[in-house]
């Protein structure tokens, strides 16, 4: 969804204010401080993901643990604390790899660009990612940032498929080119690492020493030093670093509440709103807060006990409204309830919107929706402030975790609380909610890139749609129409490109515990503990201003997904293979799927710059009949029918 005029004129308001505080600082001095590492003196932190960033650590699942000490510093002098980075045993399964490569032409180079993915497991690939455990190359495609000037464009690799959590990568960058055709030798320092053995008192013995069990691993799976440029390793996350906090908080809420429902009250009844709403319920329900305010305000961070898991305040609790749609079917024939998450920065009170209130009339199902807090209207003024001191971006991501309990709860007032107050029974005092129907979800935009992580952590749902979603902000801000405005105040406190691709990198590594990017692995199979497997379907569009559809596609190759077949029409995908690496399905698929949806809209940008060209098709899946039947079919079955007629699926505005 767009920003509605009161975020956008909120956050003008709030640059304009911080530009006051400060003027563009120079480009970031040469990462050759302490715990810089030396064999890439572009910035400090590249390249990134590295393990030299990481100690060892016998008590974490990866036998790891990051340990960044010198970090970025804002315009006005302000390191990134590391402490909430270091709590992690590795990095984002979703992590763009970055380096500084002057000169590097990637054509000329043959790096696979995204629209031929498949180039980047060939034999002589320019670039290799591999797994040190299984020898398994890793596809990705590689572009520069189109943001930044040339002397600080951050050469970046992007994972095609998320990487697994708590393995370990390799990575390597050889016969690499320049706009002549010249090869690109290494720079100094790692021309030096690469050489004898160094003294122990020589300043690179340590990061050679280092380095020579990477390049083993490389050696062990066919990749020597010839040509070679730079080479580094990294360690993801494990599933316990990603998910443990959430699932901590999860599971002690729902042990206290037990069998039955979290309290709850009504506020406002509306009755006969429209010719599809019979009644409009908002209220409050109640659940525990993990958070370190009482009340959890905007800006709250995560308390934590002396574990360093979240812990309760004595007595804290959170105030979680909703809004409730229930169609006038409902009256006779009781609605199936389903959690609606909303767009960017938006509210329950979406959940009005024309296209779920004919989603619920046409189809049965009574939608309620809660704030997405951390990213809700308003969170708009700490979004900002985060973005001019990247150590607050904990506090939006520690919310969103937050929100995860709140939708849970949210979920069981549905399904085992609602039914018995009046708001929600009919006349004759019978329920309007099928409380043998099960739970489902159906959210778009950001709704759809949350909802994957509230999907693979809820023991309730076991169905969802994800509308025009995908994952993994640190692909997607760069991509979107929306983010622009936003990027004004980045451009404030952190003005040099390549540290903005530094710092979202390290942001992702947060946004993780609270988006889809840090669950993929556990949204549909490989279920997380005490949580059922899941299917998703998800709904793209083609062409979409505000959420890259390359990284649904990311999103549905890391879940296992499958495309509808035919997808688009010939020539419309711009890749040598389009959908690469997606198994299709044709009438019908019992299973998740990803189905795309076209308007007509242009091709997006094949660099990470967001689309400017013809109208935005990002609202079309939603509203289109078709799309709301094949959305209620899989709701109800789990089953992805073909409602296009064996053809692409084809939308006219």
């Amino acid at each position: 969804m767009r920003f509605p005029q009161r975020t956008l004129s909120a956050v003008a308001a709030l640059a304009a204010s911080l530009a006051l505080l400060t003027a563009p600082a120079p480009p970031a001095a040469a990462g050759t401080g302490d715990g810089c590492d030396p064999i890439d003196p572009a910035a400090c932190l590249l390249p990134f993901p590295s393990d030299w960033y990481s100690v060892a650590d016998g008590g974490t699942a990866t036998g790891r643990r990051v340990h960044m000490g010198g970090t970025l510093k804002n315009a006005l002098g302000l390191p990134v604390s590391p402490d909430e980075w270091n709590r992690a045993d590795g990095f984002s399964p979703g992590s763009m790899l970055l380096s500084r490569v002057p000169g590097v032409d990637l054509a000329r180079t043959g790096a696979a660009p995204i629209t031929d993915i498949g180039a980047s497991l060939h034999d002589d690939a320019p670039i290799v990612i591999v797994d040190t455990a299984t020898g398994e190359r890793w596809p990705y495609w590689a572009e520069l940032d189109a943001n930044a000037p040339e002397d600080r464009k951050a050469l970046i690799v992007r994972p095609a498929r998320n990487f697994r959590e708590g393995h370990h990568y390799a990575v390597a960058l050889r016969n690499l080119r320049d706009a002549s055709g010249n090869p690109i030798e290494p720079n100094a320092a790692f021309a030096k690492i690469l050489g004898p053995d160094l003294p122990s008192g020589d300043p690179l013995a340590k990061r050679q020493r280092a380095e020579k069990k990477v390049l083993a691993a490389l050696q062990a799976h066919g990749v020597g030093r010839d040509g070679l440029y730079l080479a580094w390793d990294f360690t993801v996350a494990s599933r316990q670093s990603l998910a443990g906090p959430i699932l901590h908080m999860r599971d002690d809420a729902l042990r206290k509440l037990g069998d039955g429902s979290p309290s709850f009250f009504v506020t406002q009844v509306t009755n006969d709103v429209d010719d599809k709403i019979a009644r409009e319920v908002k209220g409050i329900v109640w659940a525990p807060s993990y958070l370190d305010q009482y009340g959890g305000l905007p800006g709250s961070s995560l308390h934590r006990g002396k574990d360093g898991m979240p812990s309760q305040l004595p007595g804290n609790s959170q105030a979680v409204p909703f809004q409730c749609e229930i169609p006038k079917t409902a009256l006779t024939d009781p609605a199936r309830p389903a959690l609606y998450g909303h767009g960017l920065l938006g509210s329950e009170g979406e959940v009005d919107a024309g296209n779920v209130k004919a989603m619920a009339a046409e189809h049965g199902f009574m939608f309620c929706a809660t704030k997405w807090i951390g990213m809700a209207d308003e969170d708009v003024p700490n979004v900002v402030s985060a973005l001019a001191d990247l150590t607050r971006f904990r506090t939006v991501a520690d919310r969103l975790q937050q929100s995860l309990v709140n939708f849970t709860f949210l979920g069981r007032a549905m399904t085992r609380g609602f039914a018995a107050n009046k708001a929600f029974q009919n006349d004759a005092g019978r329920p309007v909610i099928d409380t043998k129907a099960e739970l489902t979800y159906d959210g778009n935009s950001q709704g759809g890139i949350m909802g994957g992580a509230l999907t693979a952590v809820s023991p309730d749902i076991r169905r969802a749609v994800l509308g025009v979603p995908a994952m993994n902000y640190s692909t997607l801000l760069n991509r979107s129409a929306d983010f622009p405005q936003y990027a004004k105040v980045l451009d404030l406190f952190y003005p040099d490109k390549l540290d903005q691709q530094v710092g979202l990198a390290l942001i992702q590594m947060l946004w993780d515990r609270g988006e889809a990017d840090g669950y993929a692995a556990h949204m549909t199979g490989d279920p997380l503990p005490n949580t059922p497997a899941h299917r998703v379907l998800m709904h793209v569009a083609f062409g979409d201003h505000q959420v890259a559809p390359v990284a649904a596609e990311v999103e549905a190759r890391t879940i296992g997904a499958r495309i509808h077949a035919p997808t688009v029409t010939p020539g419309r995908s711009p890749d040598k293979v389009p959908y690469w690496g997606i198994p299709t399905f044709g009438s019908s698929h019992d299973g998740s799927a990803m189905v795309v949806w076209d308007s007509g809209s242009p091709v997006p940008p094949l660099t990470n710059t967001p689309p400017t060209a013809g109208r935005d098709p990002h609202s079309d899946p939603r509203g289109n009949a078709d799309a709301r039947r094949q959305k209620a079919a899989f709701l109800k079955t789990g089953t992805v029918v073909d409602v296009c007629g064996g053809g692409p699926c084809v939308i006219t505005p």
